[in-house]
């Protein structure tokens, strides 16, 4: 019964060719333009199509493999069991302690140690780990003198007597990446000492299954304004540089590769993100092989994630949350090890217990309530995410073609490629948000109109540090709005904007809602107003409300007789902006009237050009 139901379901609609689709595409296009209008072309160097089919397919040789199966696109497990990660900092080792156990009482199965005192010793490790089951929990060790630190936990493990299979040990040793990225160099001046200690660590740690030594930290070129395919290029090619410097010093491929570990950051592209994870794995599966493993498993990439910290916005911070979320999906779907939520207040802010316990739930929603640990790659024979996964792949391997072709990921970074590639991409981006192509919810588009910003958010935390050298510099994209409207809160005076809306009521209404939006991006107080049923009742409102600016709201049309009105009536007592670009532009500009405003504007500059002219 329910075959046929079926097959008479599917008779009522008959298959629709590609061809078809494109017939109505072009009629309901209207000669317009079809590459602009409904392809997207990406900051990644690839083209979106509007829409993908089973077609589209074809040629993709990585289909048809299953999770745990070579290449590992859908995963390296037959099963989607994320760790919940969270970071305690360690500066008194006791304190350090209890947070530690709070947080394993309250759903994390992940504890990362951040360590920041370099005479860290055996004691204050015993002192951090008591009352803590090792074999009950994955623990990871980052921060400062983390080699020492690995020496430290080893030698516990052997002295307390720890099954080797039961130890769940990281430690984040990255010379390469975060060594080159803060210092320009790595391991001091003597880099074959270096890699000889982690070989030794890697030996010692041969029968410790699940103990990596080394993580490449790919976050460190997310977090200073890189594309999402150069992280992963980037990635690929320290990760490669390590398995060839490992295997130098001594170790086999399989030796090296199962020590190493990777780290990424998920931004808010929702499917890039999930397709970026996706591509990683069939990527780095592909560079091991090549170095003919006894066995496959060596080929296997241990991926741990954190949201983005370049997206997050210190002005309407509770924004964060959702943010957060949105990538933590990102990576639940695209598969990995380990994943840590960014607490939303930790742009201005020493994360709060209510910050943390939010980063940690969102997880734990995702586990227990939307159940995304219970689906292997949900993604998987999605005609878009294939096609993503694809397109990704084939950018990366090009960028880390051409690295290798430099000489590796330490020459190329040596001689300044990967931090002006990572600075340009980091340009356009900052462009991208100054214009308004890329939006930052809170910062640059829908600002919170009536929000001050708190004591606690310091001109630190909206400076963008600046850049030393040859070295990657973290920022946060929405830094240069925040500067901005920070020192307009701090600067003692409340700057108006009067939005004089006057012709057609639809479109001055329209006006007037991106007007408000404009100038609240500085922290400008947005004075609203419906609508005046005169250009007179409008600037005799206007100057009652001692506004700094005035912006006029109304249709094209209407511009050519209101606009030299309203400049007549306020005779120069507060500046005269036109929402919009009328055709009338240059008569207007030939009157006097040289401030307009709209959506091709550079928003930043245009704000503070006119913070400029009030004195702020």
């Amino acid at each position: 019964m329910a075959n046929s139901t079926r097959e008479k379901l599917f008779t009522e609609f008959p298959p629709v060719t590609t061809e078809q689709w494109e017939e109505v595409i072009a009629a309901d296009l209207k000669g317009a333009d079809y590459e602009r209008k409904l392809v997207w072309r990406t900051g990644e160097g690839f083209s979106v199509r509007p829409y993908y089919r089973a077609e589209n397919l074809e040629g993709l040789r990585f289909l048809g493999s299953q999770a745990g199966e070579f290449p590992y696109v859908r995963g390296v497990r037959a099963h989607n069991r994320w760790h919940v990660h969270q970071t305690v900092t360690v500066a008194c080792p006791k304190q350090a302690n209890a947070e530690a156990l709070k947080l394993l009482n309250a759903g994390v199965d992940s504890l990362g140690f951040c360590l920041t005192r370099e005479d860290f010793s055996a004691e204050d490790l015993d002192t951090l780990l008591e009352g803590i089951s090792i074999p009950a929990v994955e623990i990871v060790f980052c921060g400062v003198k983390v080699g020492d630190a690995a020496e430290l936990v080893l030698a516990k493990l052997e002295r307390d007597g720890v099954a080797k299979e039961e130890a769940h040990i990281a430690f984040s040793i990255d010379p390469l990446v975060r060594g080159l990225s803060t210092k320009g160099a790595f391991c001091s001046a003597n880099g074959e000492k270096c890699f000889a200690r982690i070989a030794e660590l890697i030996r010692r740690t041969a029968e410790y299954k699940h103990v990596r030594i080394v993580t490449v930290n790919a976050q460190t070129f997310g977090n200073a304004g890189s594309t999402l395919v150069e992280e992963l290029a980037f990635a690929l090619s320290a990760g490669h540089d390590y398995l060839v410097r490992l295997t130098e010093a001594g170790l086999t491929v399989d030796q090296a590769a199962r020590k190493l570990r990777f780290s990424f950051s998920v931004t808010s592209n929702y499917f890039m993100e999930i397709a970026k994870l996706r591509a990683a794995r069939m990527l780095w599966a592909n560079i091991v092989k090549a170095y003919n493993p006894e066995k496959n498993c060596a080929s296997k990439m241990m991926i741990h994630a954190e949201t983005s910290r370049w997206n997050q916005t210190v002005y309407d911070p509770y924004v964060n949350m959702l943010r957060g979320t949105t990538e933590a999906m990102s990576a639940a779907i695209g598969g990995v090890h380990s994943l840590e939520v960014t607490p939303f207040d930790r742009a201005f802010e020493a994360p709060t217990e209510f910050s943390k316990r939010i980063a940690r739930n969102v997880e734990l929603l995702l586990k227990h309530e939307s159940h995304f640990d219970q689906v292997v790659d949900p993604a998987g024979g999605s005609y878009y995410i294939e096609n993503l996964t694809q397109s990704i792949a084939d950018q990366a391997w090009k960028l880390f073609l051409e690295i290798e072709e430099k000489g590796g990921y330490t020459a190329a970074y040596e001689a300044g490629f990967v931090r002006e590639r990572v600075a340009a991409s980091a340009a356009a981006k900052d462009k991208a948000i100054a214009t308004r192509r890329q939006t930052l919810l809170g910062a640059n588009q829908y600002p919170n109109f009536t929000e001050v910003a708190p004591e606690e958010i310091t001109a630190e935390a909206v400076t963008r540090p600046a850049a030393e050298g040859n070295t990657l510099t973290p920022y946060r994209g929405a830094m240069a709005f925040e500067e901005m409207r920070l020192h307009v809160d701090r600067s003692g005076k409340e700057p108006k904007a009067f939005m004089l809306t006057c012709g057609s009521l639809a479109m001055a209404r329209a006006r007037a809602q991106f007007s408000s939006n404009f100038f609240a991006c500085a922290g400008i107080r947005v004075i609203d107003n419906t609508f005046f049923k005169s250009v007179e009742e409008g600037v005799e409102a206007a100057l009652a409300s001692k506004a700094e600016i005035v912006v006029v709201c109304a249709a094209d049309d209407d511009y050519a007789v209101a606009a030299p009105r309203v400049k007549e009536l306020l005779a120069g007592k507060a500046i005269l902006v036109v929402a919009g670009a009328p055709a009338c532009t240059p008569e207007l500009e030939a009157q006097g009237i040289t401030n307009f405003i709209n959506v091709k504007s550079n928003v930043l500059e245009t704000l503070k050009f006119y913070l400029k002219e009030m004195g702020i």
